[in-house]
């Protein structure tokens, strides 16, 4: 990956160099394919798995994995709720390639992979999951986070992963100040899961 391409690029200028890893978390097992100038190009990451282990996920629904990168998130609320719809959004491109690919080699149909500006602008979720992408800066994550959790329906959540070095804490405080209840759901390995609600 050269310096100037992160997996939070729009268009990665690395060269494609796809990849396939046997995952199994929380039971479940699938294949997630992967590439270069993607997020968790190779093995399933710490705090993506932390998260799929210890987030609650309600039956049925409409539900977000929000910056799915190689799509591990989505294959396993897919598996986990067979009965919702699902949908898969990055603003990388070959990371939404690099999803459907996942999709299509575990045969998972309900699992929609689409840009930011692909989903309808009226569609709330009752569920947000994401490993966030704190390198992208401060400013630029906390825009990111207020435009997708105002689509939260009324008593919908978040279930957020953050390392604690990369600022877990910080970003629990400045969610209680945009109106949201925020819970340290579980920590391990350094990862802590932020359970985020509004307040009613």
């Amino acid at each position: 990956m050269s310096t100037s391409d992160h997996y939070f690029s729009e268009q990665p200028t690395s060269t494609s160099a796809p990849t396939t890893h046997e995952v199994k978390v929380r039971n479940i097992r699938f294949t997630l394919a992967g590439d270069r100038g993607v997020f968790n190009h190779g093995e399933l990451d710490w705090g993506t798995r932390v998260l799929i282990e210890n987030a609650d996920v309600p039956s049925g629904g409409v539900l977000l994995d929000l910056g799915c990168g190689g799509g591990a998130i989505a294959a396993a609320l897919a598996r986990l709720r067979p009965d919702a719809e699902i949908w898969a959004v990055d603003v990388n491109e070959r990371a939404r390639e690099v999803t459907q690919r996942t999709m299509t080699l575990n045969t998972i149909g309900n699992v929609r992979v689409a840009s930011p500006d692909e989903v309808p602008i009226d569609l709330r979720f009752d569920a947000i999951w994401s490993n966030p992408p704190i390198r992208i800066g401060k400013s630029e994550l906390h825009i990111l986070l207020e435009s997708w959790l105002a689509r939260l329906t009324p008593l919908g959540c978040a279930d957020l992963v953050v390392h604690k070095n990369l600022g877990s804490d910080s970003l629990a405080k400045w969610l209680a100040t945009r109106g949201y209840a925020v819970q340290r759901h579980t920590s391990k390995q350094g990862y802590r899961i932020l359970h985020v609600k509004r307040i009613v």
